[in-house]
C-alpha cells in the first residue's frame, strides 16, 4: 500500500461555453463563489501619473483601457486590477508604480512617454508596453486576458461528498522544471472557490484530512470558460478507540500510533478517540495506556467511514516491549 491514494478524474466539464454570449455568464459565475487572488469589488478609480510635471505646453492625455476574457468576448465589468509602471527601474531594481485602478474599465491621465501596463484577473494577468504620443488620437486600449477559471471539489468512494473543511487543494504548473519539481501556482485553495488563471493545463493536488489521503489530476483551463473539476479520493475517516469490550466506552489518556502494512508510522496522537482520514489499505493500530500496549490490524475501504475498537486483553505488552 502506498502512502497516497490514486487520483481518479471523475468529472471535468465546462460549465460555461466560450462563446460571446456566454462570456458575460462566465463573469457572473466568477462572482457567485468565493474568489482567490482577485481584487475587492469597488468603484472604478481614476489614478493620475506620479511622474514629474511635463514640460510647458505638454499636457497629460486620457488613455482608456478595457479587458476581455477572449478576443470575441464582452468587456469585463469587474474583478480587474490595473497597474501602470514607468519603464526605468528604480534603485531597488523594480519598475515604479505610477497609477492604479480596480474594477472593470479604467481611465488614466498619462503624460506622453513609454509605460508598462499590467491587468490582473485573479492569478491571470497580461503586461504590455504602451507609448502615449504627444499628438494624435490615443485609441482605447483593449487587453485580451486569455483566461478562465475552475472550481474544485472532491469525493471519496464512488460519490461520497467530502466536507469542504477537510479538503485543501494546491495548484502547480503542468510541466516539471529542470530540477524535476513542479512550480507552485497557488496553495491552500478551498473547495468551491474559483481559481482564476491564464488558459493552459495545471496539475492539481487534493489533500483530504492531514495524513496520507492525496489525489492528483491535470486540469485544462480554457479561455472564457469556468470549469468544474471533482477529484476522487480512495480514503475514509477512521476513529480509533481503546475499549474493554466491543462497543464499550473509550478509555482516556491513550497514546495512539498508526502504521502501514510496511511498518511506516503515518499518524500519532494522544486522546480517548483518535480520528483521522486514511487512504485505503491495511494498517496496524497501536494503543499505549498505563504502561501497556495493545494493537489491532484493520483495513480502510474507500468511502466507508468506520470506528475501530482496540480491545484490552491479557496479551497486552509493556510500553517498552517490541511490537511484532
Amino acid at each position: 500500500m502506498t502512502r497516497s491514494s490514486t487520483a481518479i478524474y471523475v468529472m471535468l466539464g465546462a460549465a460555461i461555453a466560450a462563446l460571446p454570449a456566454s462570456t458575460s455568464l462566465a463573469q457572473d459565475a466568477f462572482q457567485n463563489f468565493k474568489q482567490l487572488g482577485g481584487s475587492t469589488k469597488m468603484p472604478k478609480l481614476n489614478a493620475f501619473s506620479a511622474t514629474p510635471a511635463a514640460p510647458a505646453g505638454i499636457l497629460a492625455r486620457n488613455v482608456a483601457f478595457e479587458a476581455k476574457l477572449t478576443s470575441d468576448g464582452e468587456t469585463m465589468k469587474d474583478g480587474l486590477a490595473w497597474r501602470v509602471f514607468g519603464p526605468i527601474p528604480g534603485d531597488d531594481g523594480k519598475l515604479p508604480l505610477l497609477a492604479s485602478a480596480d474594477g472593470g474599465t479604467a481611465d488614466f491621465q498619462l503624460v506622453p512617454g513609454d509605460y508598462f501596463v499590467n491587468v490582473a484577473f485573479g492569478r491571470a494577468g497580461v503586461t504590455r508596453k504602451l507609448t502615449v504620443p504627444t499628438e494624435g488620437q490615443v485609441p482605447k486600449q483593449t487587453v485580451v486576458l486569455d483566461a478562465g477559471g475552475f472550481v474544485l471539489n472532491a469525493v471519496t468512494g464512488t460519490d461520497v461528498r467530502i466536507p469542504p473543511s477537510q479538503l485543501s487543494f494546491s495548484v502547480y504548473s503542468a510541466e516539471p522544471r529542470e530540477d524535476g519539481e513542479r512550480g507552485l501556482v497557488i496553495a491552500d485553495v478551498k473547495a468551491n472557490s474559483i481559481v482564476r488563471l491564464n488558459a493552459g493545463t495545471y496539475h492539481v493536488v487534493s489533500e483530504y484530512g492531514g495524513v496520507n489521503a492525496v489525489a492528483r489530476a491535470d486540469i485544462q483551463i480554457e479561455a472564457g470558460k469556468l470549469t468544474t473539476a471533482t477529484l476522487q479520493h480512495r480514503a475514509a475517516q477512521i476513529t480509533l478507540k481503546l475499549v474493554s469490550q466491543p462497543g464499550g466506552e473509550a478509555i482516556a489518556d491513550t497514546a495512539w500510533s498508526v502504521l502501514t502494512a510496511s511498518g511506516d508510522v503515518v499518524n500519532e496522537s494522544v486522546s480517548a478517540f483518535s480520528t483521522m482520514v486514511l487512504s485505503e489499505g491495511d494498517y496496524l493500530a497501536v494503543a499505549r495506556n498505563k504502561d501497556k500496549v495493545f494493537q489491532r490490524e484493520f483495513t480502510v475501504k474507500s468511502g466507508e467511514n468506520a470506528d475501530v475498537d482496540v480491545l484490552l486483553s491479557s496479551q497486552a505488552q509493556t510500553a517498552n516491549a517490541d511490537i511484532e
